[in-house]
């Protein structure tokens, strides 16, 4: 199966560097999509409900302390991993959200139930590690 990190790899083939905020949404949004779309997982690692936003944790470690990200950030990514469906579905959400900013994507995540509903009562600032179930993303981005 795909991993995070060749999704991202791939994203910033495509798109060249960007913030390390904007990526993570990216990624999360390509799972998303995927997931209604595909109606399967692009990759198997869990997305949290972090306090800007849905983070992968594995994505989060290989750019830690990092404002931008690059390809080269992320060359243990195999952009190869993923089938010409994938890609596509990838290009698709990059066609409608790359020209945002992370932190613009990071609000519009805020306003949507797969986030709100795992963060709970948490605070706005306050630490998470509640993952966001993919059968709320599917459903949310399915009634879209």
């Amino acid at each position: 199966m795909v991993c995070a990190v060749d999704v991202a790899r791939y994203i910033l083939t495509k798109t060249g560097e960007m913030t390390a905020m904007k990526l993570q949404k990216l990624v999360y949004y390509s799972q998303a999509w995927s997931l209604v779309w595909d109606e399967e997982p692009l990759f198997e690692e869990d997305i949290q409900a972090w306090a800007n936003g849905p983070v992968v944790p594995t994505l989060y470690e290989y750019h830690r302390g990092e404002f931008k990200v690059n390809e080269d950030t992320f060359e243990a990514g195999n952009v190869d991993a993923l089938t010409p469906n994938q890609k596509d579905s990838i290009d698709k959400v990059l066609d409608a959200l790359q020209g945002k900013s992370g932190h613009w994507l990071s609000e519009l995540t805020h306003s949507e139930s797969p986030w709100n509903d795992a963060r709970g009562d948490l605070k706005p600032t306050e630490r998470s590690t509640n993952v966001i179930p993919l059968a709320a993303m599917h459903e949310y981005y399915s009634s879209l």
